[in-house]
Formats: C-alpha cells, structure tokens, sequence
C-alpha cells in the first residue's frame, strides 16, 4: 500500500518536500457532470438563462479555480500552471446510459514543475459544475453534481495514469 505522503511520522498533517525534485513537464485531466431538467438543458443551450451565458462563464468559473487550488486545498503547493483549459458539452436525452442530461465539463490543466496538477484540474471540474448551478438554480434547484473524478494524469516521477 501506497504511503501517505502528507502525515509526517508523528502523524501531523504536513506540506511535502519538493524541493529536491526535479522540474518536468505533467499534465492533467478531470470531469465532472452537471444533470439537470431538461428544460433547463434548452435554457442553458439557447441562451435564454436569465443570468447570461452560463457555459461561458462556468469556463471562466473553471480556470479561474484551477489558478486558486492551492487557495482550497491546504496541503496543495502554489504552482505557475502553464495551461488551464475548460470545455463544456451539452448531454441530451439518449446521449447517456442512466438517461440523464445535462452538462459534461472536462478540465486540462498543465505545468513545469515539481509535482503534479491532479489537484487543479479536479478543482476547476467542480467549480465550473458549480457556476453551472448557481447560474441555473432559479429555475431547477433539483440539478446535482456528479462524476467529478480524475481521467488522466501524466508526468513526475508515477508517470501517466489513466482511468
């Protein structure tokens, strides 16, 4: 079993050590899902949310979160992110297994540095799935977040993991 690399040997919660690692090249990748109404789908779709456009800002949302992680996570090391992108896609009835629709959210996130950007691609899949409700909540207070989870990561010293 892997060891937990944030407890110290007394126990105590603790920022690591990267200091002595190598800079390389690591990226990025999580989702997240936003279902909803479908009325509240076309709302979204054509533009009509009452608050503006909602998958424009849950993007901007999105980056912006990736660049605050280290803000969030307490243990997270502040990084100088070299690209943060945040693609938002539609889920129509059908699209799904479980039926749901809604919006799906993918987040990229990269960097040159010491150690990995798994935490600021999951932040900014969560908050931009998050700027989504707020701007929607008027009209479906029943939308929920799932499915925020990490797809792929690569770089340092694990390598690449995928899911």
């Amino acid at each position: 079993m892997a060891e937990l690399t944030h407890i110290d040997a007394n126990g105590d919660v603790r920022m690591v050590d990267v200091s002595a690692k190598p800079d390389t090249e690591r990226i990025a990748i999580a989702e997240g899902f936003i279902a909803m109404n479908p009325e509240t789908l076309s709302l979204i779709i054509e533009g009509k949310a009452a608050k503006g456009d909602v998958l424009a800002c849950a993007r901007v949302a999105g980056i912006m979160a990736t660049k605050r992680t280290s803000e969030l996570i307490p243990m997270c090391h502040p990084l100088n992110i070299t690209k943060a992108k945040v693609d938002c896609t539609s889920i129509n009835e059908g699209d799904r297994d479980d039926g749901r629709v809604g919006i799906h959210v993918t987040v990229t996130c990269g960097v040159t540095g010491k150690t990995g950007i798994e935490m600021e691609a999951l932040t900014g899949a969560a908050i931009a799935c998050l700027t989504v409700y707020d701007m929607c909540k008027a009209v479906d207070r029943g939308m929920e977040i799932m499915d925020v989870r990490l797809l792929k990561k690569d770089g340092g010293k694990s390598g690449l993991w995928e899911r």
